[in-house]
């Protein structure tokens, strides 16, 4: 579940934006629940204006809306827009990829191995609670071995998304890891310089990210 930490080096209002959505995604609020901008401010005590302007971004995506008389209320999210961001990020994701095997260097190469050898660090001795975090970096990782400052800006936009997505799957048992073997294959094939093979990997990965939260999800 979002956790409401305010020391984090993000402005209030991001950190606000990011809260709200996870907790909308993640399901803790439900469609049709109102969400009243005093109540918030005064749960996470904070004034009211980063909670506007979080709502207001959090419409602007279909994510709530305003109703006559009731005010703000989640909206519902329904498979097929979960299925078209996991198709978005299929190939925004098997771009990256294949760009980063096409631009591939030394250096990049090398980092790439390290990254390998992190992975493997990791699942021999990681704890619970630091999985998301592990994870979110590995892909940041790869998003910006892709050298494209434009196609960056359009995953980490999707970012919420692929968290929350990545946390609702790892509570399948066995899934962290199979997640973070299908992410050494993607480094390796982008190590290799091998684009088409990158591109693949991370097409099945994403494809099996899919299939596994919305047989877990409760969605319609």
């Amino acid at each position: 579940m979002a956790d409401w930490n305010v020391d984090q080096i993000i402005p209030m209002r991001e950190h606000v934006y990011r809260y709200l959505k996870d907790l909308i995604l993640e399901g803790t609020y439900q469609a049709g629940d109102r969400l009243i901008e005093r109540d918030l401010a005064k749960e996470m005590n904070i004034s009211r204006t980063p909670v506007r302007e979080a709502l207001f971004r959090l419409e602007a995506q279909g994510l709530v809306k305003t109703v006559p008389r009731k005010g703000v209320v989640v909206e519902k999210i329904s498979k097929q827009q979960i299925t078209e961001i996991f198709d978005i990020l299929s190939v925004l994701e098997g771009l990256a990829c294949r760009l980063a095997a096409c631009r591939i260097n030394r250096e990049t190469a090398e980092s790439c191995e390290k990254q390998i050898q992190r992975i493997r660090a990791f699942l021999a001795e990681y704890q619970k609670e630091d999985i998301e975090l592990f994870h979110m970096s590995v892909c940041d990782f790869i998003y910006k071995a892709a050298k494209s400052r434009k196609l960056y800006l359009m995953l980490t936009d999707l970012t919420d998304y692929i968290r929350v997505f990545a946390r609702a799957g790892y509570r399948k048992d066995g899934r962290f890891e199979e997640a973070m073997t299908e992410h050494m294959h993607i480094l390796e094939a982008i190590k290799q310089g091998n684009a088409q093979a990158a591109e693949e990997r991370a097409a099945d990965h994403i494809r099996r990210s899919k299939f596994i939260y919305l047989t877990s999800a409760h969605s319609d």
